[in-house]
């Protein structure tokens, strides 16, 4: 029986990652009914993540209240996989949509992301994986830690739980604070983006204007990211601006590492660890996977790349189906890619593409099926 894995990235702004799975296979069962199909959607750490790997390896959606980035008690969730992993998304208590009009970085805050973490450890989670992206704040995940029980303490000895503006009142941190159930936890932090903590491409800098952040709050927080930055190296040893990630979610990339000790990794690495990718692509014929763009970028090691690195060691082949392809992405071969097939048949501009991105999926998926096929003799 034949056997295919399926595990494409979302086309931004067009087509999930699980329903491009859909359109994938409902092509490939017309030509090979029984054939088994493995189906990985992608959680890239933002809105979703934790439903990707819930229908991807099963488990449970974990519903409680927790602050909101106003310190207002909302409904928010986590995911609690078949392992005990808990899968968390920042969005899901700090996310930019939690927020509506009232966008204001130096005020919002993370401490309903570690409510969220806190309560899956307590429940016996035995790793976390947390997804950074679309949050609406720039705390440098200190509200998080400061739920998590880590103690930041002012200039008068008085804790204090910080946000973006105050981040420069902050003159000592101690993790010994930090409850236990947490402390010992493995955490790794899904992360696509290599901002800095501060400067020029630093967290308020890049993100803080679709927070709401004008010209002049970003050099104020910016300013105060500097100032935590050399408080944490001084007296954690970490040098966050280091980091490559560390500014991302506002800061929260560089807090997970500095106060969490977290290991920031990129998402489809993540993805591939979690969900046991070697078991399940061993023996398969094909992994069919795609992203919106295949283009430089890609090549550090986003979906498609990614992909074709653990499925080369495997033996299997891999056919990348894109949304377009640029110049100069003959490197992705060498990484494992087999083939390369955009699904802008008709050559037509991203606004136009969009609109008939399922339909042209289908019809790519089925071309390819027919090739391979013919190519088999069947």
């Amino acid at each position: 029986m034949r056997k295919a894995v399926l595990i494409p990235d979302s086309f931004k702004g067009t087509m999930s990652s699980s329903r491009i799975i859909a359109v994938m296979k409902a092509q490939i069962l017309k030509y090979w009914p029984e054939c088994q199909i493995v189906s990985i959607p992608v959680a890239d750490g933002g809105e979703g993540s934790v439903d990707s790997f819930l229908t991807a390896l099963g488990g449970e959606k974990i519903s409680i209240r927790t602050q909101g980035p106003w310190g207002e008690e909302i409904d928010s969730f986590y995911g609690l996989l078949p392992d005990n992993t808990a899968v968390i998304e920042m969005a899901a208590s700090s996310g930019l949509p939690l927020v509506g009009d009232r966008k204001d970085p130096s005020k919002t805050t993370t401490y309903g992301v570690g409510e969220l973490i806190l309560d899956a450890a307590k429940k016996g989670a035995g790793r976390i994986v947390i997804g950074l992206g679309g949050s609406a704040t720039n705390d440098a995940g200190c509200g998080a830690a400061a739920a998590c029980g880590v103690t930041f303490l002012d200039g008068e000895g008085k804790s204090f739980v910080p946000t973006g503006a105050t981040l420069d009142r902050i003159a000592s941190i101690d993790l010994s604070t930090m409850d236990e159930s947490v402390s010992k936890l493995e955490i790794t932090a899904m992360c696509d983006i290599d901002n800095p903590f501060y400067g020029p491409s630093g967290a308020a800098a890049v993100y803080g204007p679709q927070k709401g952040a004008d010209e002049e709050m970003v050099s104020f927080l910016d300013e105060r990211m500097k100032k935590l930055s050399s408080l944490v190296e001084s007296q954690l040893g970490i040098d966050l601006q280091a980091i490559p990630g560390s500014g991302a979610a506002g800061g929260m990339g560089g807090g997970m590492k500095a106060f969490f000790n977290a290991r920031l990794q990129m998402g489809i690495d993540t993805v591939l660890d979690v969900t046991g990718f070697d078991d399940l692509a061993r023996g398969a014929d094909w992994i069919f996977t795609g992203e919106g763009k295949i283009d430089s970028q890609s090549l550090r090691g986003k979906v498609v790349i990614g992909v074709a690195r653990k499925a080369k060691r495997l033996g299997v082949p891999v056919i990348a189906v894109v949304g377009d392809i640029a110049d100069d992405i003959d490197a992705a071969y060498d990484e494992g890619v087999t083939g390369i097939f955009s699904i802008n048949r008709v050559a037509v501009p991203y606004k136009e593409a969009r609109l008939r991105a399922e339909s042209d999926m289908a019809l790519t998926m089925d071309n390819i099926v027919r090739f391979i096929k013919s190519v088999k003799g069947e």
